[in-house]
């Protein structure tokens, strides 16, 4: 399944590269292929190529440097510290983490980069792909989503953006301009309301295409971005929908989802997806280029210079990133949260008893816990070869789980507090928790809550907390700055290049 992903690339000259250094942009480099554009796109088997293409850019979380979409959404909020082995190593996680970041970061750079790399290859899709049969109608609807998906992106973490859905020539980079959040915005809606009637339900694909955006996938993003406006009812419905498919439920436990026996399973509604195929080792592992390996589990790991596992344990040392911070585990104990604590975090005392070792109490931006949703498991990796180069695991993008929790926030704040708790109660019971009781703004605190501890190092705690007006009161300790933190830079290349404004106090 992932190396029928994996093994194509886009082989026409189909996008644009994204900026590779301070004095390009990110419109300036084409993509050197092996057809012309004028030949490519012509029968179902280009367009699938294309589409194919699309999902590759996604997979673009090491590109030439330690630089990611999940680290950049992750690290500014309050489950983790950067971490790693000092203040210096990698020091644009650092400078996200701490709040210490401007224009010229570069983690904040790939990440814009990743986003409209992606985009330039979907709009090729979309812009010379004639829909004349069902599956052609379906590869669009793909790109759309997909689309729709890193503008979301966009505008969520740098506001108002260049809106590019057509080619763009060198010679028209100095008239970009950003476009109004609200215009981003409309686009998503539009090419969500395109793609949902031509795209596929999750069960009609084959083993093979689980990694396709599926109908679910389209509706949950449009609920998500209904819900960022506040369009509560609107966004209530497109996750009923979700819910009300049959397509989708709650795994049986945490730990299961976030297995590789979990990828692509049953609260799976979009992933990307990654290989431990190519049994990578420390002279052929592409550091200059894009592994199809997911590295930054590696980086992830307990930091391995200090850590012995205990022996009936399968995580596995890493490279240190990403360190739970002490909250988050207080966070999980005062919510009497047992189950899913242990498939988020485990304490130093917990690996000391079960038989490992921690030498290194001190150890830089270190508070006692170790990180294991996004584990260095040992079944996620190659057992022959080198472990720390072959981790397969998937980004874990849309679950059912995040789902009903953004459709009991919808209820909530549109007065159907009935609604809000049946979904919210649903995964509660189902993780082994008693219901909730309450109503208001107290409902709204206990969704606030269960976002924290289900969705605990998967990118959206940060992002939640800027739209709910929390970030100031929560992340100010952390060197938040309200009225300049709440969006990421603009990156520098592209304001002098492209001559865009940078937003504010940057």
């Amino acid at each position: 399944m992932k190396n029928t992903f994996l093994k194509y690339t886009l082989i026409a000259g189909t996008a644009v590269m994204l900026t590779a250094g301070c004095s390009k942009s990110f419109l300036d480099q084409p993509i050197n292929g092996k057809l012309s554009e004028d030949q490519f796109y012509t029968t179902e088997k280009d367009a699938t190529m294309a589409v194919t293409g699309v999902y590759n850019a996604m997979q673009y979380e090491y590109y030439t440097a330690w630089t990611s979409m999940y680290m950049l959404k992750t690290l500014p909020s309050d489950e983790s510290n950067a971490a790693g082995s000092g203040s210096g190593d990698q020091a644009q996680y650092q400078q996200i983490d701490q709040f210490t970041l401007d224009a010229q970061n570069s983690g904040v750079l790939a990440g814009w980069r990743t986003c409209y790399y992606t985009i330039f290859r979907a709009n090729k899709v979309i812009n010379k792909t004639k829909p004349t049969s069902a599956n052609l109608k379906q590869l669009v609807a793909e790109a759309k989503t997909i689309r729709a998906y890193c503008y979301l992106d966009l505008v969520t973490l740098w506001g108002d953006v260049p809106l590019i859905t057509a080619d763009v020539s060198v010679s028209d980079i100095p008239n970009l301009k950003r476009a109004p959040k609200a215009d981003i915005y409309a686009l998503i809606q539009k090419d969500l309301n395109e793609a949902i009637p031509d795209i596929k339900a999750k069960s009609a694909y084959p083993a093979s295409d689980k990694f396709r955006v599926s109908k679910g996938t389209a509706q949950a993003i449009l609920g998500k971005a209904l819900l960022y406006q506040q369009k509560w009812a609107d966004a209530a419905t497109q996750f009923d929908n979700v819910i009300n498919s049959g397509e989708y439920d709650l795994g049986n436990s945490l730990q299961e989802v976030f297995s590789k026996q979990g990828e692509f399973g049953t609260e799976s509604i979009f992933e990307v997806s990654f290989s431990s195929g190519k049994n990578y080792d420390w002279g052929n592992f592409p550091w200059g280029n894009i592994p199809q390996a997911n590295i930054h589990v590696q980086l992830m790991g307990p930091r391995s210079d200090y850590y012995t596992k205990a022996p009936t344990d399968s995580l596995l040392g890493g490279w240190g990133f990403n360190s739970p911070k002490k909250g988050m585990n207080d966070a999980f104990v005062a919510a009497g949260d047992v189950q899913r604590r242990k498939a988020t975090l485990m304490s130093e005392a917990e690996l000391t008893t079960a038989g490992g070792k921690w030498t290194a109490p001190t150890a830089y931006e270190y508070e006692g816990f170790f990180q294991r949703k996004y584990g260095t498991y040992s079944a996620q990796t190659v057992s022959s070869g080198i472990a720390e180069l072959n981790y397969g695991t998937n980004w874990r993008y849309i679950r059912f789980a995040d789902v009903l929790l953004m459709d009991a926030e919808a209820y909530n704040k549109a007065g159907n507090d009935g609604a809000a708790k049946t979904a919210l109660n649903r995964l509660r019971v189902k993780r082994g928790l008693p219901a909730v009781a309450t109503s208001g703004d107290a409902l709204f605190q206990d969704i606030v809550k269960e976002r924290q501890l289900e969705l605990a190092f998967e990118g959206f705690r940060f992002i939640d907390l800027v739209r709910w007006g929390m970030a100031d009161k929560v992340l100010g300790p952390l060197g938040f700055v309200k009225g300049k933190h709440e969006l990421m830079p603009i990156p520098d290349a592209d304001v002098k290049t492209a001559k865009l404004g940078q937003n504010p106090n940057y």
